[in-house]
């Protein structure tokens, strides 16, 4: 005897949450915190450092806005607002997995 259409919606349905949760777990599994390369070469210090780098993400934008009100009309604001934009960026890398 065939199954309803209902039925097979139902066991499809099944099927795709299965494997959903399958990828989610795996996803969990490879997203979960590993040693990273601070902590193989500065043991002691690492935990300091994501410290820092993560604070310093939240306030170097604020040091934005004075050099985009005055704007970048000159090489010195434009070079200043690149390498602050690029010690930003390092920083929230860095300071990525503070307190995790």
């Amino acid at each position: 005897m065939s199954d309803s259409p209902a039925a097979q919606d139902r066991s499809s349905m099944n099927e795709s949450t299965q494997r959903n949760s399958a990828s989610a777990d795996e996803a969990t599994e490879t997203d979960g915190y590993e040693p990273r390369y601070l902590e193989q070469t500065v043991p002691h210090h690492a935990d300091s450092i994501r410290k820092a780098s993560f604070w310093t993400a939240i306030v170097l934008p604020f040091l934005y806005v004075p050099i985009l009100l005055n704007g970048l009309t000159s090489w010195i604001l434009s070079t200043a607002f690149l390498v602050l934009l690029g010690v930003n960026l390092v920083a929230l890398y860095v300071g990525h997995y503070h307190r995790r």
